[in-house]
C-alpha cells in the first residue's frame, strides 16, 4: 500500500514538513496561484489517484484560502483519491454558532457543511467552540480536536520561574488550570467587562496573593489582542513585572501582536497553528500522531 500523499497549501509548507516526515507521508507537488482577475488557479502536480490524500490549510483569513483549498481537494477527488483529509491548525467560523440578530446567517454550521462535503476527516487544534460541546455538532465527516495545552505547559515549565498561569475569564478557568497543572503552578482568571469590540476592561483580583511570580497570561486564540493588552496594564500597574502572553492560535487582527508589546508584555508567544514570528510551540507531532487514527500508522 502507498503512503498518504500530502500538500500543503501555499504557507503551510514549513509545518507541512514535519507532519509529513513524521507520518512517512509522500509530499505532494501542488501549484496554487491567482489569475490576474483575482480567481483562483490550482493543479495537483502529483497524481492522487487510488490515494489517501491529505490536505494541509490552516485557515485564519479563510476568505483568501478557503477556495483554493476546495478547489484543491475537489481536483484531488475528481482525479480518483480514494480519501481525503483535511488538517486545519486553526479553524475558522466558529464564532457565529446561534442567531444572535434577526436575519443573520448561523455561518459555523454552513461552513461545516461546506467542509464536510469535500473532505472524508477533519483534524484541528483547539477550536473555538463556544456554546457547542464538539465539532461533531456541526460536522457531518469525523472531526476530531487536538489540545495544545501540555504543550503550553510544556514552554512555561522549561521557560518561566516561579510562574502565575492566568485565565481571560471564568470559562477558561479549567483550561487555565491544565496549563499550569504540569508545572505544579497556581491558576487564575480574569473578571472582565467588554465595552466594544476593541474596549475591555479587567482586574485580576485574585492575584494580589501571587506577588513576586511571573505572570502568563494564556488563551486560545489572540485576535485583537485587547483583552490581554487590558490584563497586561493592570498587572503592571499592580506591580508584577512584565507579564508574558501565550496563546495557541495567534491570530493577531490589526495591530493585536505589536499593541501587546507596546501595552509592556515581556514576550508573545503562540503555536505554529498560524505561522507567525511569535511561534516557539510545535504541533507538528500533536497534529502527526492524532492523523494516524485517520490514516494509519
Amino acid at each position: 500500500m502507498k503512503p498518504p500523499l500530502f500538500f500543503s497549501l501555499p504557507g503551510n509548507e514549513s509545518l507541512g514538513a514535519a507532519i509529513a516526515a513524521r507520518l512517512s507521508a509522500e509530499l505532494g507537488k501542488l501549484t496554487a496561484r491567482r489569475f490576474p482577475d483575482g480567481e483562483s488557479y490550482v493543479r495537483l502536480e502529483s497524481d492522487p489517484k487510488g490515494r489517501s490524500v491529505i490536505f494541509l490549510c490552516t485557515l485564519d483569513r479563510p476568505d483568501e484560502k478557503f477556495l483554493p483549498l476546495l478547489f484543491a481537494a475537489e481536483t484531488a477527488r475528481d482525479l480518483g483519491a480514494a480519501r481525503l483529509g483535511l488538517i486545519a491548525p486553526y479553524l475558522s467560523y466558529m464564532r457565529q454558532d446561534a442567531r444572535f440578530q434577526p436575519g443573520e446567517g448561523i455561518t459555523s454550521t454552513y461552513f461545516a457543511k461546506a467542509v464536510s462535503r469535500s473532505f472524508d476527516w477533519l483534524l484541528t487544534v483547539d477550536p473555538h467552540l463556544h456554546r457547542r460541546e464538539s465539532l461533531s455538532e456541526i460536522y457531518e465527516i469525523p472531526a476530531r480536536a487536538v489540545h495544545a495545552a501540555p504543550a503550553l505547559s510544556v514552554w512555561i515549565g522549561k521557560n518561566v520561574k516561579n510562574p502565575l498561569v492566568i485565565g481571560p475569564d471564568e470559562e477558561s478557568r479549567q483550561w487555565a488550570q491544565a496549563v499550569a497543572g504540569g508545572n505544579g503552578a497556581p491558576a487564575i482568571v480574569l473578571e472582565k467587562k467588554r465595552l466594544g469590540d476593541r474596549k475591555v476592561e479587567v482586574s485580576a483580583p485574585e492575584a494580589g496573593r501571587y506577588k513576586g511570580r511571573t505572570a502568563v497570561l494564556v488563551d486560545d486564540i489572540i485576535s485583537t489582542g485587547q483583552t490581554m493588552v487590558a490584563a497586561v496594564k493592570h498587572l503592571i500597574a499592580e506591580g508584577f513585572p512584565s507579564p508574558l502572553c501565550l496563546g495557541v492560535h495567534g491570530v493577531f487582527a490589526q495591530k493585536a501582536y505589536e499593541d501587546l508589546l507596546t501595552a509592556g508584555a515581556g514576550a508573545v508567544v503562540t503555536a505554529n497553528t498560524i505561522i507567525h514570528p511569535s511561534n516557539q510551540i510545535d504541533v507538528s507531532e500533536l497534529l502527526a500522531k492524532a492523523c494516524e487514527e485517520f490514516v494509519g500508522g
